[in-house]
């Protein structure tokens, strides 16, 4: 990695949160597979780190949290009976929680979509933030604990849960679902129901499914290696809530959520692999 300058690093970095593959940057840029491999390893591992130290003691009212499926080497019915329930290995999941008002990634957990990661995800959710929230949800029934477990002293919680179906006239394979119903559903405390929503962070999903070649549906371009999608998956958030300007909220979400006093420059996130 030392015989890259910084310009090369920023280039292949630029390239992957803009939703390159890596083959595609092998060939944009002349640089070696392994290395861009590299980089993104040491890229992502750095900015797990930094997320976890210094995104602490946010002052939050509102914050969504849901899932986003993925999948690395295959897709669970493909996947080789040697490696058949062994984690990495087909369906994973992505834990999102976003605040409503900042738009700033709180917490994120590449796993499985059990009560265990459920657990972890929501205590990692609360010890982040230094006030009581609200907190809305979809209707997976591993929330329930989960939150129970993580905010004892209470919370004001309720899950959005959609009731979803087909049209009968869509193309079936590539036609989404149609969500036909939403019931809002107070779980504790006394939330607001006019912020009872999950559409921030279910938008943030399409974003990271843009900006992450390896959440892109229908593609070739998966995560082959557990790891590599978790390193991934770390830099698009760091760089998303440092380094982008979010048009809602006119400046990076770090910057709304008090926690930076600028925007990054993609040089700037490049050296806290240094």
């Amino acid at each position: 990695m030392n015989t890259l300058s910084i310009e090369q690093r920023a280039q292949i970095v630029s390239l992957l949160v803009e939703g390159n593959g890596i083959n595609a940057i092998t060939r944009i840029t002349g640089v070696a597979k392994n290395t861009v491999l590299k980089l993104l390893r040491d890229l992502g591992e750095a900015c797990e780190a930094y997320h976890d130290e210094h995104v602490r003691g946010l002052i939050s009212q509102r914050i969504q949290a849901d899932e986003i499926w993925s999948f690395c080497y295959a897709k669970k019915k493909n996947v080789p009976a040697e490696h058949q329930g062994q984690f990495g290995y087909g369906d994973v999941w992505t834990w999102t929680a976003i605040d409503a008002d900042s738009k700033l990634m709180v917490s994120w957990l590449v796993g499985r979509r059990e009560a265990q990661d459920a657990y972890a995800f929501m205590q990692d959710v609360a010890s982040r933030v230094a006030n009581p929230i609200q907190l809305t949800t979809d209707g997976f029934h591993c929330y329930l604990n989960a939150v129970d477990a993580a905010f004892p002293h209470g919370i004001d919680y309720a899950m959005l849960v959609k009731m979803y179906g087909t049209d009968p006239e869509a193309e079936k394979r590539y036609s989404p679902s149609i969500c036909w119903s939403a019931e809002r559903k107070i779980i504790r405390g006394n939330p607001d129901r006019e912020h009872i929503n999950t559409s921030y962070v279910e938008k943030h999903n399409q974003t990271m499914r843009q900006n992450m070649r390896r959440y892109t549906r229908l593609t070739a371009g998966h995560s082959k290696k557990l790891d590599n999608h978790r390193f991934a998956t770390a830099l698009h958030f760091v760089h998303y809530n440092f380094a982008r300007i979010c048009l809602t909220v006119k400046m990076t979400p770090a910057m709304a959520a008090g926690i930076a006093d600028h925007r990054w420059t993609i040089e700037e996130l490049v050296l806290l692999s240094n």
